[in-house]
């Protein structure tokens, strides 16, 4: 009885610990995904962000400068 209840201990520990080192693996390689996505979004701007950056819309702001000032 002693050897089968070691054995369910074992088994137990093992298997918590596969479950939690995956679990380990899965928020580390989230954490990278999120990492990742926060860089390309800060060289990347979206929407108006990305437009105000463009050449195209400074050159349009200082053509209005030379024209109105």
């Amino acid at each position: 009885m002693d050897g089968d209840d070691r054995l369910g201990r074992a088994r137990t520990f093992l298997i918590g610990g596969v479950v939690g080192a995956s679990a380990a693996l899965a928020t580390a390689r989230r954490r990278r995904e999120v990492a990742r996505r926060r860089r390309q979004r800060a060289l990347h701007p979206a929407g108006l962000a990305a437009f105000e950056g463009a050449p195209c819309y400074r050159e349009l702001l200082e053509e209005e400068e030379e024209r109105t000032g």
